[in-house]
């Protein structure tokens, strides 16, 4: 098992879903499977506008041949590890590169900066997450760093650490990933609430609006942003008894089994669909907005 980094892009051709399954072809199976039972950081490139750099830790829980793709894998996500990055980390900090690897031994960055999926090391990898999170201590234990990594060839037996460790304490609390969820989720709506368009700021600074998540943690909804979205106290009322729900294009319908019609649509902001984030990936995914309309909006 080992650290591994896997380059995602929205616009990707592979049938991507970071917090469920990665798409790669054979000439990865290798790399992927190095990783399989350990943890991998996403990568968005430089290539990508506004790209988010390393934006997202998640653990490998197997690897599979898809079944509707010949000559391609899945590599399975394990169920409730995904975790945004609370401060999505650049490639390059203020003295290089911060994944310290893709460098060769002249110090210049080698082409194995281009590799889709590339093994990392301890030592980057405990750099990075420590730039993500940035809260003071890392949300995930260090892990020894005396390793020794071969030389990156496509034709070398695949990454592995020698050492053993106790990878069953590389665990994420409930608490710190709430806490980085309502980080990104308001963010993402510059503190407002969806629903409303009230963007209130109590006297200590703290925005008056909770990160609901669209399918719940214990219905296995996973801590992503666009499985997120910014709601006040009333209307994140409503949406988790099901009493309001979004359509794939953020209509915002109402239940028929409300008993205060004309109140609700009062609450509702002009333009009666939700306000949604700037930035394409973090908007609510219909994937999620489905299930919440089939399993707790009442029609």
């Amino acid at each position: 098992m080992g650290f591994g980094v896997f380059i995602h892009r929205l616009d990707s051709i592979y049938d991507d879903n970071p917090a469920e399954r990665y798409q790669f072809p054979s000439q990865y199976l290798r790399r992927v499977e190095a990783c399989v039972g350990d943890w991998i950081i996403y990568y968005e490139p430089g290539k990508v506008a506004e790209t988010r750099g390393y934006f997202a830790i998640a653990r490998v829980q197997q690897v599979i041949p898809d079944p509707g793709t010949p000559g391609m894998y899945l590599a399975l996500i394990e169920p409730g590890s995904y975790l945004d990055f609370a401060n999505p980390v650049p490639f390059n900090g203020s003295s290089g590169p911060v994944e310290r690897g893709v460098l060769n031994e002249h110090g210049r960055i080698s082409g194995r900066a281009q590799s889709a999926v590339r093994p990392i090391s301890p030592d980057d990898f405990n750099r990075i997450l420590e730039l993500g999170f940035a809260e003071g201590a890392p949300l995930l234990p260090r892990v020894d760093t005396d390793v020794r990594s071969s030389q990156f060839d496509e034709e070398q037996a695949p990454f592995r650490f020698e050492q053993q460790r106790d990878r069953v304490s590389l665990t994420v609390s409930r608490v710190l990933r709430d806490r980085v969820f309502r980080r990104i989720v308001l963010r993402a709506y510059d503190e407002r609430c969806a629903i409303t368009g009230l963007k209130l700021i109590n006297g200590m600074g703290r925005a008056e609006v909770a990160a609901a998540h669209i399918r719940p943690v214990e219905a296995n909804g996973p801590d992503i942003v666009s499985n997120g979205i910014a709601l006040s106290g009333t209307a994140h009322w409503m949406f988790d008894r099901g009493l309001i729900s979004l359509a794939d294009d953020l209509e915002i319908l109402i239940s028929r089994q409300t008993n205060d019609l004309d109140g609700v649509r009062s609450i509702i902001n002009k333009t009666g669909r939700a306000f949604e984030p700037q930035r394409m990936s973090d908007r609510p995914h219909p994937h999620f907005l489905k299930w919440h309309r089939e399993h707790c909006f009442k029609q």
